[in-house]
């Protein structure tokens, strides 16, 4: 049975949609997802927040209880999250083993059999109050037990530890910020809404170090919007002695292998020629990249150089999209996300402290009927003991002192041998504590701007027990010398030349005098050369309409006695695509002429394939309603002879030809075609060895041509 789509999508895919965002992948305002906050509740149940460390295997297991996912799942989970790992800047779980590292790509953890792993001190400011009724609780998906909703961190952690997430339609990352620094923003922000954030809160810290390099305006348009990217480079020492450069800390988004792994591929492929070896030295005592120099280089230069071409600089995109009250994705700036904080946060204070009072009015309820068994114990004593059903005694203390059966229970439940002066008064003394009690948290309770400062002072506690020095430097952008990567590669004469086949060849002017004869693939040729330098851009046009786009330092030199670079290789050229042509360029000044089979021609000037961001293929790059027979790239107006395959020629200047812009630009008419015929090929006029060649001139196009005459039909070119 057919169903529409629409369909189809709201019934089956919304729901999977709405499942992922809301139940899996989206942090929520206390900075966890749901499967941090499950492992973490059901170790603070487990007793090991304060116990001894338990093997992880035990708590996967535990865990299972109330994450009905795979043990592997959910012991990657715990991985992050642990002080090895070295993921957040503030770890919740005291671990003890191998945890792999957040900064290597192949460093695998242990099994969860062989580490062990308890609560780490910071989760008491986590779980702090949980169980007096703080946040809301629900079942788990098998109705066998409860788990919280959220947990009720008395810091705004959401923007402490960093956080990644991925759902269908939107995803989140939150960067992590220095502890000491978002509490006392949070501070300054509760004081007044309106304060300047990035005067507290300096910019993001991360557990890899490195320098973020700042500029104020990224930060606030972050700060204010949500989104935003921050760059951070690595950080490295000279070592003089042994002429290397010892890498030390490299941003968060990266790894110690990618940026092995890239530094290996440029020197292979000639773009690194500085470095004698690279290798990883990380050990017990940290990461450690080390890069030996080949003499006479210097190290500022190629680290400079190093950082542009590899991710010892690299960006963090922030997108601080946040799940609010459970239900609502939405990206928030950073006052908005510590307003949501703050009115979560006040939400459990007062639901902790109506807690308090229900329970300390309870108790003093009791008390205050014990209090009324001091004025006569005897009586107590008599009708306890006058009572004969055992079930009339609650009722009789009822009657005779006048309280009511909580109190009573209360009463006839102390021991005989409590019933005592001493017993009383020592339990009743604790009334007027209670009262004193009980009328504090009310005040609190009633008075909001109480309420903030009793959250202040958390902070204050906060951020001097557990507060640390940033792990990443700030350097000021305008501090970095900023490096010309084309500035420093070599340049020198060469000429290219192309094959039919597809391969090209890059040959300096000085390999050329040698005179060798080029070598070609059997029924091969050579259908394009042209000379340029090394800082030229190389464009090769396809048969699909496609343009490709490479730097010529970026092919590989050779020798006129070798088969060249294969360029649908070299350029990843989609199936069944072929060359039809190339320009070498340095300043995408001059046009190129496009010749089609139907007898139009279309000029297009070269900028039009210039682009800001080095895109490495342009579609569209000329008309496909009709089959390109030729080619040629025009530095200025010349004089051209068109051939068409019933032996007409016509001999036109391209200044009749109009310039287009855009580069799919159809053309206009230039040699008028029969039924049946059609352009077959287009030469310089110095080419064409006619005897008479003013015979085939025209002075406007269109136009039809001449046909050629006998003695020119035996011309070579033909």
């Amino acid at each position: 049975m057919q169903q529409p789509i629409t369909e189809t999508l709201e019934s089956n895919y919304m729901p999977y949609a709405m499942s992922v965002i809301i139940s899996r992948a989206i942090p929520e305002i206390d900075g966890f997802k749901p499967a941090h906050r499950k492992l973490l509740y059901t170790m603070y149940k487990m007793g090991l927040l304060s116990g001894a460390r338990t093997k992880s295997a035990n708590v996967v297991g535990q865990t299972m209880r109330l994450n009905p996912h795979g043990d592997q799942a959910i012991y990657e989970t715990l991985v992050r999250l642990t002080m090895g790992n070295d993921a957040l800047l503030h770890p919740f779980i005291d671990s003890k083993g191998n945890f792999g590292k957040q900064y290597s790509r192949d460093m695998a953890y242990a099994a969860s059999r062989y580490t062990e792993v308890k609560l780490a001190e910071i989760c008491t400011e986590i779980f702090g109050d949980i169980d007096k009724n703080t946040v809301d609780f629900v079942e788990n998906y098998d109705a066998t037990t409860t788990e919280p909703l959220l947990l009720p961190t008395k810091f705004p952690n959401i923007l402490v530890n960093s956080n990644q997430g991925i759902a269908v339609g939107m995803a989140s990352n939150l960067c992590s910020f220095n502890l000491s620094e978002v509490c006392k923003t949070t501070i300054e922000y509760i004081k007044n809404e309106n304060c300047d954030i990035a005067a507290t809160l300096l910019a993001p810290d991360f557990t890899t170090g490195g320098e973020l390099i700042y500029n104020e305006e990224t930060i606030r348009t972050i700060y204010r919007t949500g989104r935003g990217s921050v760059k951070v480079r690595a950080k490295y020492a000279y070592d003089k002695a042994n002429n290397c450069v010892d890498i030390t800390e490299i941003p968060y988004s990266t790894t110690v292998e990618a940026i092995l792994d890239k530094i290996i591929d440029l020197i292979k492929q000639g773009k690194v020629r500085e470095v004698a070896d690279v290798r990883d030295e990380t050990d017990l005592s940290g990461m450690k990249l080390t890069i030996d120099l080949k003499r006479g280089v210097d190290p500022e230069m190629l680290m400079a150089k190093l950082m542009k071409m590899t991710t010892l600089q690299d960006s963090f995109g922030c997108n601080f999209n946040i799940l609010i009250d459970g239900t609502k994705p939405k990206v928030m700036g950073i006052a908005e996300v510590l307003k949501e904080w703050l009115r979560f946060r006040m939400s459990c204070i007062r639901r902790q402290l109506e807690h308090d009072i229900a329970k300390k009015s309870a108790r003093l309820h009791l008390l205050q009927g014990l209090e009324k068994i001091l004025l006569d114990i005897d009586k107590a004593i008599r009708i306890i003991r006058g009572t004969e059903v055992d079930a009339e005694v609650v009722p009789n203390l009822m009657a005779g002192f006048g309280i009511d059966e909580l109190q009573a229970e209360f009463v006839a439940e102390i021991k005989l041998r409590n019933l005592n002066k001493e017993y009383i008064l020592k339990h009743t003394q604790d009334i007027d504590n209670l009262l004193d009690q009980i009328a504090e948290m009310k005040a609190i309770l009633g008075d909001e701007k109480r309420v903030r400062k009793l959250i202040i002072t958390q902070l204050t506690e906060i951020d001097k027990k557990y507060g640390k020095p940033r792990r990443t430097a700030i350097v000021n952008d305008s501090d970095v010398a900023e490096i010309d990567l084309v500035e420093q590669i070599e340049d020198y004469q060469l000429r290219f030349f192309m094959t039919r086949d597809g391969y090209i060849k890059k040959i300096s002017h000085v390999s050329l005098r040698g005179g060798s004869e080029h070598k070609l693939k059997e029924s091969d040729e050579i259908i394009w050369e042209c000379d340029s330098t090394n800082k030229s851009e190389l464009m090769v046009f396809t048969d699909k309409c496609n343009v490709y786009k490479l730097k010529a330092y970026d092919v590989p030199d050779c020798k006129a006695s070798q088969l060249g670079e294969f360029l649908p290789s070299l350029m990843d050229f989609s199936d069944d695509e072929s060359v039809v042509g190339a320009v070498a360029t340095l300043d995408f000044s001059g046009h190129v002429l496009f010749a089609f089979e139907n007898g139009k021609m279309a000029k297009i000037t070269l900028k039009s394939y210039a682009t800001k961001n080095n895109r490495k293929k342009l579609a569209n790059a000329y008309f496909d309603g009709s089959r390109l027979v030729q080619m040629l790239e025009l530095s200025g107006d010349c004089e051209l002879v068109a051939i068409s395959t019933i032996k007409k020629a016509l001999v036109f200047n391209t200044s009749a030809i109009p310039e287009k812009t855009t580069r799919a630009s159809r053309g206009v008419n230039v040699m008028t075609m029969k039924k049946d015929s059609g352009l077959s090929r287009l030469i310089r006029r110095e080419d064409a060895k006619f005897e008479d060649i003013n015979y085939y001139k025209t002075k406007n196009i269109p136009a039809v041509g001449c046909f050629l005459k006998q003695s020119d039909e035996q011309t070579s070119f033909l």
